[in-house]
């Protein structure tokens, strides 16, 4: 984006880790004029200038919410794995899936929003023993099944893609990050490589490549206020084996038989210890590395922790995850109208 004046960044996604932080790193940045975050959930932690708006982005009224702030740069970072978040697997699609489209077919009609970034994931490069052992970004044009979490990544970058060719004029960028770890994260893998006992598929070691917390943050924040365009892998450097990582955590391996390990996963899921879509055991099956250099070459992106040392720090400096986070507001909409309303009447049109 070109111009002297200063950016003002909506943020997707701050009732969760990864929307928070993002928004936390851009109000620091010293281009970000004004910050607005949009979720249905109370951020974790108060950020000293944003401005919190409490909407649904499946709803048409986030178009109202782009006209009311005239923001010009967009980060979305609400694509989520855990279904526990939505009240399952139905309401986590609508969110992946349809909040996306709406979000993107608002964001088509706002002649303000010139920069826009959407978190996507190496899920839907899909996970196979017949995959590359380095996948690039223009793998994923291959004809390949997906389902679940990937399938909706796969879905949402449909829908970005085609508002990039209906708006040329903004610059669009796809993150695709590898399952991330760290000491604050609560994501599927934290989890299950939280477990003291570990399930895995007997005679199965897969490589593993992940991406830390602050990496993730930081790839995001630097794609919002960089000047690149396009789709890029964002993951460490190097694999480690899912054996080894085991071991390197500490953590005891219960290698079961594949049709065992599918049970297990339901049963770890449906007593809320680990939220491992069932779609994403082919990860523990076969892993998959993606290939970084276009992140580094275009986006000027590299990652500061390695595979390695990502399990290093979350061994040493691992949080417990979270209890009693906040649940969905059912009554947005009267408090999303209550804003609307004082900005129209201070004069901001909507």
């Amino acid at each position: 984006m070109a111009g002297d004046e200063k950016r003002r960044v909506l943020v997707t996604g701050v009732g969760g880790w990864l929307g928070v932080r993002v928004a936390a790193r851009l109000k620091a940045h010293a281009d970000v004029g004004s910050l607005i975050g949009v979720d249905l959930d109370d951020p974790p932690f108060t950020i000293k200038g944003m401005e919190f708006i409490r909407a649904d982005i499946r709803s048409p009224l986030i178009a109202r919410v782009l006209g009311a702030t005239k923001v010009d740069t967009i980060v979305h970072t609400n694509i989520s794995s855990s279904p526990s978040r939505f009240g399952g697997r139905s309401q986590m699609k609508e969110n992946n899936v349809i909040g996306t489209m709406q979000l993107l077919a608002a964001a088509q009609r706002a002649d303000h929003v010139k920069k826009v970034v959407v978190k996507s994931s190496t899920a839907v490069y899909g996970s196979g023993p017949a995959e590359p052992s380095l996948i690039a970004e223009d793998h994923a044009g291959r004809v390949t099944e997906l389902s679940g979490y990937g399938k909706d990544c796969a879905d949402a970058e449909t829908s970005a893609r085609d508002f990039g060719r209906r708006r040329p004029d903004v610059e669009l960028v796809i993150l695709r990050t590898q399952n991330v770890i760290g000491p604050r994260a609560s994501t599927s893998m934290s989890r299950y490589l939280s477990l003291p006992v570990v399930p895995t598929a007997l005679g199965y070691d897969p490589r593993l490549q992940l991406l830390h917390e602050d990496d993730a943050v930081r790839a995001m924040s630097e794609a919002a206020m960089g000047d690149a365009r396009g789709i890029f892998n964002i993951a460490g450097e190097g694999v480690v084996y899912l054996g080894g990582a085991i071991r390197l955590l500490g953590k005891v391996e219960l290698p079961l038989l594949a049709p065992t390990a599918q049970l297990t996963s339901d049963l770890l899921r449906r007593f809320d210890l680990v939220d491992f879509p069932r779609d994403q055991l082919r990860l523990v099956l076969f892993g998959r590395v993606v290939d970084t250099r276009r992140a580094a070459k275009v986006l000027g992106f590299t990652s500061e922790f390695s595979t390695r040392a990502c399990l290093e720090d979350f061994r040493r400096n691992r949080a417990p995850d979270e209890a009693g986070r906040t649940s969905r507001h059912e009554s947005w909409e009267r408090e999303l109208f209550d804003y609307l309303h004082r900005k129209s009447m201070s004069g901001s049109a909507v």
